[in-house]
């Protein structure tokens, strides 16, 4: 596998130029990586679009997925998605582990790296910073970081981040922070790619565009891509009308069968698969699948965009 030419620079500017795909992991009944499916999804996928495809991230089932998995499943995209977008691998778990997985990444032709919060343990703000930095020590490749559940980073953490590697190019925001996101755009600019990474991020997208939130990660483009990137153009041209329209015909309703349970987020990706007939089987223990008649409810609702 020829490893990446794509430098951090180069995948900061690349992912904020457009909406940003993470494409959920396909399985068997038996709960076995389906391969072969996942691969025909990331080239259908490529099709419209997205600026940056993240392999085996939340919406991938990351914590239900063995190392080998996710090895896998980086290679896949890499391969499947032809280099139409850059390829960004997840690291998760503990700091060694992480530092394996960027290793990995590297190896398997990714063009970034996405940094989940570490298992379990409570954090304090100089472990947060020394596990990110290990990460960018392990790799040259663009690292992005997840703001979510124990990974809550000060603005004093990311300035220190800014300052020591050159390869610390994002901030993907799961808490809904907004004077961080405040704070990092007035401070930095352009040099810290700032995501949106809420739940449905759609819900958000137009409020964080006035931060300089200039992309999110689109659970939805899974099952309606084409919806999904107009969503986006619609944001980003400020398209006020069509956005709060698009929220009250589908993003709304969509989230009110969402809230239902938890672990819905990702459950409901994968029910909206099942829903334009392109099924990537069940999820993943701990996680439930929508009931049936969920699943019938959604549909419904799905047929409006896909």
């Amino acid at each position: 596998m020829t490893e990446s030419t794509c430098s951090p620079d180069d995948l900061r500017r690349t992912l904020g130029a457009g909406l940003l795909s993470f494409p959920v992991t396909h399985t068997r009944d038996d709960l076995s990586f389906a391969e072969d499916g996942y691969r025909e999804h990331v080239a259908h996928l490529a099709q419209f679009g997205a600026s940056g495809l993240f392999a085996a991230g939340g919406t991938g089932e990351f914590p239900a997925l063995t190392q080998e998995e996710v090895q896998r499943i980086v290679r896949a995209t890499v391969e499947a998605g032809g280099g139409t977008a850059p390829v960004v691998a997840p690291a998760g778990y503990g700091t060694s582990t992480a530092v394996a997985m960027a290793r990995d990444a590297g190896a398997a032709g990714a063009d970034g790296v996405f940094v989940l919060p570490p298992y379990l343990n409570e954090l304090t703000q100089e472990g947060l910073y020394q596990h990110v930095a290990a990460v960018c020590r392990a790799t040259p490749l663009g690292v992005v970081v997840y703001h979510r559940a124990n990974a809550r980073f000060t603005a004093a953490t990311v300035d220190r981040l800014v300052a020591e590697f050159d390869n610390f190019v994002g901030f993907k925001d799961g808490i809904g922070d907004v004077e961080l996101l405040a704070r990092l755009n007035a401070t930095h600019g352009e040099r810290v790619l700032t995501v949106g990474g809420l739940p449905t991020a759609e819900t958000y997208a137009l409020p964080y565009l006035e931060l300089g939130v200039t992309t999110y990660s689109s659970a939805i483009f899974n099952f309606a891509p084409r919806w999904a990137t107009e969503f986006y153009h619609a944001v980003r041209a400020r398209d006020r009308d069509t956005v709060l329209d698009g929220l009250r015909t589908f993003v709304l309703p969509y989230l009110s069968i969402r809230d239902r349970s938890p672990g819905y987020p990702v459950s409901i990706v994968k029910a909206g698969m099942t829903a334009v007939g392109r099924s990537a089987g069940p999820v993943r223990p701990p996680l439930t699948d929508l009931t049936a008649a969920e699943l019938t409810e959604l549909t419904a609702l799905v047929q409006k965009v896909a």
